[in-house]
């Protein structure tokens, strides 16, 4: 296992845990939970897609042997696993939520991250340093064109 964390628990019981919290992400996409199971949680679920991005039946029969549902496994292969096909990692994120109410153990919310979001970051940059010089080159062209536009405007009320 990624973590070495005991959690309190025997060794049977923290393996069915956090199986069962891994099925459970999978399934919904998100699972509220105290933060440092959520670290648990975070490295066998970036595991198990990580596995799950090869696609064969060998990767299948892996996550198949961790992930307790049936279906979840197939929501996995098809549906989760493609969509991070061309991201290396960081596939969930850990929202902290603040102290839980009765025992004040931190809370935290761990989510499977959009890769769109990921991937958009760099191509901002890239995107953004284009169009400055793409505007300091073209600075003139606008009025030009606005020109045209106050012509057509003044054209169409004169018809009317």
């Amino acid at each position: 296992m990624p973590g070495t964390r005991k959690l309190g628990r025997t060794t049977d019981h923290r393996r069915a845990m956090l199986r069962g919290l891994v099925t459970y992400l999978f399934e919904n996409g998100k699972v509220e939970t105290t933060v440092t199971r959520a670290k648990e949680v975070r490295a066998m679920a970036e595991k198990m897609i990580t596995i799950a991005k090869e696609g064969s039946l060998h990767s299948r029969r892996q996550v198949l042997a961790y992930v307790t549902k049936e279906d979840v496994v197939k929501k996995l292969f098809d549906e989760i696993a493609p969509k991070y096909q061309d991201v290396k990692g960081g596939y969930t994120r850990i929202i902290k939520t603040g102290a839980r109410r009765g025992d004040a153990a931190e809370m935290a919310i761990i989510e499977l991250v959009e890769p769109k979001a990921a991937e958009e970051k760099p191509v901002k940059k890239t995107a953004a340093k284009a169009a400055k010089k793409t505007a300091s080159t073209k600075k003139a062209a606008p009025a030009k064109e606005e020109a045209p536009k106050a012509e057509e405007a003044t054209a169409e009320a004169a018809a009317e």
